[in-house]
């Protein structure tokens, strides 16, 4: 009866956790070692997020994705530079904000005219906004991130994310009618970009 309950290997220890179901902790632990199933997890854990802040200031969406993956590069490229007393997906976050803040000199800021192509009216609202109340708004609510996280993920402090939250909020109910609550389809992270983006980072870290 156990052990249909409880598999265990053939030499009587139990299975080991699933990888995909660890904490951050020791998935980066293994990542150090050069696991790559543990990177892989990180990856798919966090690039639904670290999409959306790349696409907060860029309005191109493979040039989002490249920033996405040059920030995961950067990361496996030294793991030793993540202080555990903060999260993660945090450090990730700060990354590539960094990296999409190199990309903007490539490319034309956001414009009003630039929304007319987006996915809804929230959509185009978002993007209308300037660019430090468009970031916090989509981690604060989009995201649903909460505002100690934002700022360190931003190198903010919290009154800054609170008033740039409360200024883009004032801004999109101006031009919504309604403030805005929660936006789940903004800036999404399709199934392929998402698979594009790890097989790159796997391929580049291997080779």
């Amino acid at each position: 009866m156990l052990d249909t309950l409880m598999p265990v290997r053939a030499h009587g220890t139990t299975t080991p956790p699933v990888v995909e179901a660890l904490p951050d902790l020791l998935l980066i632990e293994r990542a150090r070692g050069g696991d790559h199933r543990a990177i892989e997890t990180l990856v798919r854990r966090s690039s639904r997020r670290l999409y959306r802040v790349a696409r907060s200031f860029l309005e191109d969406a493979r040039a989002a994705e490249q920033a996405v993956g040059d920030a995961y590069l950067e990361a496996f490229a030294d793991l030793s530079r993540y202080q555990p007393n903060g999260k993660f997906a945090a450090w990730l976050t700060n990354l590539v904000a960094e990296q999409a803040r190199h990309a903007v000199p490539r490319r034309e800021a956001f414009s009003v005219a630039d929304a007319a192509d987006a996915a809804s009216g929230v959509e185009r609202a978002i993007v209308a906004l300037p660019e430090v109340f468009r970031v916090v708004f989509v981690l604060r609510v989009v995201e649903g991130i909460g505002g100690v996280e934002t700022a360190a993920s931003l190198g903010l402090n919290e009154t800054t994310v609170r008033t740039r939250l409360y200024r883009a909020q004032r801004r999109l109910a101006a031009a919504t009618g309604e403030r805005i609550l929660n936006a789940p389809d903004v800036f999404a992270l399709s199934p392929e970009c998402a698979e594009r983006i790890v097989q790159r980072v796997l391929s580049q870290l291997a080779a």
